[in-house]
């Protein structure tokens, strides 16, 4: 439960704004706001909370050694969410995720009267792009998408403590085929069985349809 909650913590905080990217265009044109999450800036982030829940399931359905070695996998995964959630936030990247987001951003354009060119061509518009600047706004998701990364790192580090003495899934889901000795039997049971011709040593098969 704990990494599987670490690993929803990490997906949500990564849905949230965690930048803006502003671009100022030079008077009367408006500015440009556009809101930048932690899923363009941090990616990694993100398929590394999948990969976790995935591993989770492979604690539970595994026992042993392959669940210790499960737990270390996690924990591991754990460890590169968190260093990958925790890293800058650039402003490069910011204004890089911005354009990714729309394609427009910074662009602006206008019209001049009574220009012209050096070939005595007169100017109708003006195209230009004006340079933005990033402001960081989502800290506080950043930092939950940390706290979630650390929680599937504990989690990792405990299946691998502790892994062994959990339950583990019912023998129904062991391979068919596998074979299990009948309880041991007294005297009395034992004859029991061979008044009705049933020989009490044999041994019955998971899935035979025996009783």
């Amino acid at each position: 439960m704990l990494g599987a909650a670490g690993a929803g913590l990490i997906l949500l905080a990564l849905r949230q704004v965690w930048a803006h990217a502003v671009y100022a265009p030079p008077h009367p044109f408006p500015a440009q706001d556009i809101a930048v999450s932690g899923q363009k800036l941090a990616p990694l982030a993100s398929a590394l909370a999948i990969a976790a829940l995935a591993c989770l399931a492979a604690v539970i359905a595994t026992r042993g050694v392959l669940r210790r070695a499960a737990g270390g996998l996690l924990a591991a995964i754990g460890a590169g969410a968190a260093v990958a959630a925790a890293a800058a936030v650039r402003s490069s990247a910011v204004l890089s995720a911005a354009t990714s987001t729309d394609p427009t951003a910074g662009a602006f354009s206008g019209s001049a009267t009574g220009g012209t060119t050096p070939s005595g061509t007169s100017i109708s518009a003006i195209a230009g792009f004006t340079r933005g600047h990033a402001v960081i706004s989502g800290l506080p998701w950043q930092i939950a998408a940390v706290a979630g990364a650390l929680a599937i790192v504990l989690a990792g580090l405990a299946t691998v403590w502790r892994g062994t003495r959990w339950p583990v899934m019912s023998a129904r889901f062991d391979r068919p085929g596998q074979r299990v000795q009948r309880p041991a039997a007294d005297s009395a049971t034992m004859w029991e069985s061979l008044n009705r011709d049933v020989d009490p040593t044999d041994e019955v098969e998971f899935g035979s349809g025996a009783r």
